[in-house]
């Protein structure tokens, strides 16, 4: 059977063909990503931190299970590289919100406590040099007090660093005996009050996790560039504030042949992995 064109297809094509030979070149103001990485990563035994109260029931604990495992906040740093001009080092600090199922000896109930994991990580990236100081009307105006480095004595201008990072999935837990002191790491004051409580550095025994993630970091910095404009983005069609009936909007939804027909794994193998593991 052939492929049917729908109508407003055929319009919209001819539509562009028509604004391509009339297009009219603006300047606008963007964010251009100089550079970014990938990572697959593999954080391995991240002790977990509780409040005092969570604390005590992890000290009398038989077992655990991780049910989920969520990103809190991040704090993100940009410093300039020593002897590499234009490249910058990218400074993360990722703390996560670890939801356990405690069980003890006394009963067969599990008790849900959340606990704080958190780990840190560095990657270099280029991000051009820019010897400029930047004021706009809708922030308020700095004193910049930074040291002054290059551009005939002008300090230089980071570029904006940004991180993302998909939900982490929970790969293995334990308990471990605590046989040193464990160190508390600096905990913000928005994670504290999530936790509701200051945490605490473990005694008796220990949480331990292993999390995956996947994250994606870049650099970036606002250029001015000439595109060209063909026209303004008016709205094609009007608001519809209809509801649709349960069973006509169950009607558009495709059958679920996965779920039936599983796909073999020689289908789902790939020899290109997108990003290497470090695990640690």
């Amino acid at each position: 059977m052939s492929d049917v064109t729908l109508e407003t297809d055929v319009n919209n094509g001819e539509e562009l063909k028509n604004a391509a030979a009339e297009f009219e070149p603006v300047c606008v103001d963007v964010p251009r990503i100089y550079d970014s990485c990938g990572a697959k990563d593999c954080l391995r035994d991240l002790t977990v931190f509780y409040t005092e109260q969570n604390r005590e029931l992890i000290d009398k604990a038989t077992s655990v299970r991780v049910n989920k495992i969520s990103v809190i906040t991040a704090t993100v740093d940009v410093d300039s590289v020593a002897f590499h001009r234009g490249y910058y080092a990218v400074d993360i600090i990722y703390y996560f919100n670890v939801c356990c199922e405690v069980y003890s000896g006394a009963t067969n109930i599990p008790t849900s406590v959340n606990g704080l994991a958190t780990t840190t990580k560095r990657v270099v990236l280029y991000g051009s040099d820019a010897c400029v100081k930047v004021f706009s009307s809708d922030t308020e105006a700095e004193i910049d007090t930074s040291e002054l480095d290059c551009c005939n004595g002008y300090p230089v201008t980071m570029p904006r660093a940004t991180v993302q990072i998909s939900s982490p999935m929970a790969l293995s837990s334990s308990l471990s005996p605590v046989t040193a002191p464990v160190i508390l790491p600096y905990v913000p004051e928005n994670v504290t009050e999530f936790f509701g409580g200051d945490l605490v550095a473990p005694e008796a025994q220990k949480v331990l996790v292993t999390i995956g993630v996947f994250t994606i970091a870049q650099l970036s910095r606002n250029v001015q560039l000439m595109i060209p404009s063909y026209d303004f983005c008016v709205p094609r069609k009007e608001c519809d504030n209809r509801t649709d009936d349960p069973c006509e909007a169950f009607s558009k939804i495709d059958f679920p042949a996965d779920s039936f027909f599983p796909p073999s794994s020689i289908d789902g193998d790939s020899d290109a992995a997108p990003f290497d593991c470090h695990c640690r």
